[in-house]
């Protein structure tokens, strides 16, 4: 009786998961987490490379544009590789990619080197999310699928953490070059994905069908636009496009707006990036939990709404505590909270033949979205004389009305079982 009792009692969720499962998503927790650290460094460094090279701040914000829009070449070519070949060998690649494009950088001695290595890093960056993500979630059990989606999503800030903790730290020895010089490190975590992951059985399976049964999908990229998924296609890239332009109206210029417009030193300026990143990966372990429990819909919407009056409160500040407060705050809702259920909705959204693709294109089309919020913000303060901090305020409000919108007439996905079913016509 004893027996039966144990048996019928549910296990912790954390021991559901095989070795194989949690190897898998750590390969695309390391992957996620390392490509946040490389791009975000970038973000904390314009300044100082404007001032070397004696370009306008606006060129600068420029090359994070152009790296943003190549995302999407990036991520469509990997998401078509994993949709092929399988998830692992993608993910390896990008993070190669990523890590010696910014390297790279680290040397250049012209304006023009350092915006063609750092546009292509965009590749790598966006190959990488669509090839971890199908891999991560297409492994985990659907119990907490939720909850761990929201944690690889949010180790984002865990990678904005660590470049700002390294900007604060050892910006005054390192310089600009150093900091991009360190980004060639996560290229080592590929030893570990090469050895250690294996292929998600549903793909496995769903692959074998498809040769046997002489369905083979060999442009997954045509098949989202497809009647039968198009609304769906649609809602997902309108909600993705809303979270692009909220994040980077804030998070892209906020270390420049303590730079240029309060003129702050390197490590006031990296304490509440630093502090807003941990609260954004914190925010994401919540907000999963609540998705796991209470649907996906509801856990993307109300952050977002906290969102809308917060923004003002603090960009419109002098007061540096305010000011930190206010963004770690954001951090929370608009900076991550919103967006930590990026991962499990958009893959529970789509059918195994095509999902690392139409994840890449409707997660990374907002990338051209985004990429615009730097380059057009900086150039609207400068026209205005506003300083940045209205800029950021109008772009967070738009995003993150967009996204809710969106977010609203989607589709309920708690709970949906990943099969290998074939699906596409």
């Amino acid at each position: 009786m004893a027996a039966a009792q144990d048996a019928m009692t549910p296990i912790p969720w954390w021991k559901e998961p095989t070795k194989d499962q949690w190897l898998a998503w750590w390969a695309a927790w390391l992957g996620w987490t390392l490509d946040a650290f490389d791009f975000t460094m970038f973000l904390l460094i314009m300044v100082p490379i404007s001032q070397e090279f004696h370009v306008p701040l606006a060129e600068v914000a420029f090359v994070l544009s152009v790296t943003l829009w190549l995302r999407l070449v990036g991520a469509v070519a990997s998401g078509w590789l994993a949709d092929r070949i399988g998830r692992k060998i993608p993910l390896m690649i990008s993070i190669l990619w990523y890590s010696l494009s910014n390297f790279a950088a680290g040397f250049s001695p012209t304006f023009a080197y350092l915006f063609l290595f750092r546009a292509l890093l965009g590749l790598g960056m966006g190959a990488e999310w669509p090839a971890g993500a199908a891999l991560a979630m297409e492994t985990w059990p659907v119990r907490s699928r939720g909850m761990m989606g929201g944690i690889l999503q949010g180790s984002w800030g865990l990678g904005f953490m660590l470049s700002s903790g390294i900007y604060g730290l050892f910006y005054a020895y390192i310089g600009w070059r150093g900091m991009l010089w360190v980004g060639v490190l996560p290229a080592l975590s590929v030893l570990y994905v090469r050895k250690f992951v294996k292929e998600p059985p549903i793909w496995l399976e769903n692959r074998r069908r498809q040769r046997a049964e002489h369905r083979e999908v060999r442009a997954p990229l045509l098949s989202i636009f497809k009647p039968r998924v198009l609304g769906n296609t649609l809602t997902a890239c309108v909600w993705m496009a809303g979270g692009f332009v909220a994040y980077y109206s804030v998070n892209a210029l906020f270390a420049t707006h303590l730079q240029k417009d309060l003129h702050l030193a390197p490590g006031l300026v990296a304490t509440p990036i630093f502090f807003a990143n941990l609260g954004l990966f914190l925010s994401t372990c919540g907000w999963g939990w609540w998705a796991d429990r209470f649907g996906r819909r509801w856990a993307i919407i109300i952050p977002a709404l906290i969102a809308l009056p917060l923004a003002p409160l603090y960009l419109l500040s002098t007061n540096f505590l305010w000011i930190a407060a206010g963004f770690i705050v954001q951090g929370m809702c608009a900076g991550g909270g919103m967006q930590g259920q990026m991962v499990p909705y958009l893959n529970e959204r789509f059918p195994t033949e095509i999902r690392a693709t139409a994840t890449a294109f409707c997660y990374h089309q907002a990338a051209i979205w985004g990429g615009f919020v730097p380059l057009v913000l900086t150039l609207l303060a400068a026209h205005f004389g506003t300083g940045l901090a209205v800029m950021m305020i109008i772009g967070t409000w738009l995003g993150c009305v967009a996204w809710a919108t969106a977010a609203f007439y989607g589709p309920e996905t708690k709970g949906t079982v990943l099969v290998p079913d074939l699906v596409v016509v």
